[in-house]
């Protein structure tokens, strides 16, 4: 029966949503001490009190997830792959000291906080999405430079609209960082550690204001590789005739998506050649489609990217055929408008 689930809130505009921070009813949590994690909580409103020597605050002892909820076809309100993003911020949490959470208390912990805000999951209609923000912190008072006693796991929700346009169709331009290394090769660029997004800040702003939403940045070694966009994975499509070939950058500092792990199934389940390879910067000019692929991004096609004044590529002004059955793909499986043969979907509700 659907008929208990709550409807879309009438205090949001939904036809003008964007993606941000939107109020919701509140967000639930579980509190790592004496050696565990305990029960999860519900905590009304948006606020969280920390001490001010807490190593997240004074260290950046954090690590969070992105995922998100969606209101499908037939009603019901369903999770996209939360096990993968369990896994995911586990290995985070090993680069920084934080206890590990079982997956069953990350799945349980989305689903609470999901079910808490129900009325906030956009209506199916639009192509939106209820944005699901798992964190773990080192929240304990601690001064010297070891984890505390004490972590906070969190799970907060908003509802938005897809990162780039309402509509994630609209191809944007990108450009190379030149003068700043994302991640070193041995160093933090797979985790989804807060410290890894802050400094991008006044680079990606620049970006902005010359004329470009996204930056990409080159593996920090040779400055000669592909590795990742600021807020998301680099994908690639080439066709030859008949036959697509998905490219996906392989390097240690690139940070694992579920979305890029979940369209390398789709393309192998429409016979695409797909390769997993490291991809000289040079490659760039040789791709008929190129594509931001993350939670926040979804499938966003890249237009051009610049570098070091010059276009290297200058790609259609409309998303691609390859992309757009990839996204069709995808959506249809997150929305419920196509069968989930793959097993992704989590029901909340």
């Amino acid at each position: 029966m659907t008929s208990s689930i709550p409807q879309p809130s009438a205090s949001v505009d939904w036809p003008n949503l964007t993606f941000a921070a939107n109020k919701v009813n509140s967000y639930v949590q579980s509190i790592w001490q004496d050696g565990q994690w305990g029960p999860l909580e519900t905590v009304p409103g948006n606020q969280i009190t920390l001490p001010v020597l807490s190593p997240a605050i004074n260290y950046g002892e954090q690590c969070f997830e992105g995922l998100k909820a969606y209101r499908c076809k037939d009603g019901h309100i369903r999770v996209f792959r939360p096990d993968e993003n369990a896994k995911r911020m586990n290995h985070s949490a090993s680069y920084i000291g934080i206890p590990s959470i079982s997956e069953a208390l990350f799945i349980d912990g989305v689903k609470k906080a999901v079910l808490e805000n129900a009325e906030f999951v956009p209506p199916y209609e639009l192509g939106q999405s209820l944005y699901v923000r798992p964190l773990l912190i080192g929240s304990g008072e601690q001064l010297g430079l070891i984890p505390p006693s004490r972590f906070h796991f969190i799970v907060a929700v908003t509802p938005v609209a897809n990162l780039y346009s309402a509509s994630g169709a609209s191809p944007i331009d990108a450009i190379i960082v030149e003068d700043f290394d994302r991640a070193a090769p041995y160093g933090t660029g797979s985790a989804k550690l807060g410290g890894n997004y802050a400094p991008v800040f006044p680079h990606a702003a620049k970006a902005k204001a010359s004329g470009f939403p996204i930056t990409l940045h080159l593996d920090s070694k040779t400055r000669t590789h592909v590795d990742e966009f600021s807020t998301s994975n680099f994908l690639a499509l080439k066709h030859n005739g008949s036959s697509t070939t998905l490219v996906v950058p392989e390097s240690t500092s690139i940070l694992k998506s579920v979305t890029t792990k979940s369209v390398v199934d789709l393309a192998r389940s429409f016979g695409w050649t797909v390769e997993l390879r490291p991809v000289p910067v040079e490659d760039i000019a040789t791709f008929d489609e190129i594509l931001s692929a993350g939670t926040a991004a979804v499938l966003s096609p890249i237009g051009s990217v610049t570098y070091k004044g010059q276009k290297l590529v200058q790609l259609q002004d409309k998303m691609g055929p390859g992309a757009l059955k990839l996204m069709q793909a995808l959506r249809g499986i997150q929305t419920g408008d196509l069968q989930d043969t793959f097993g992704w979907m989590v029901t909340v509700i």
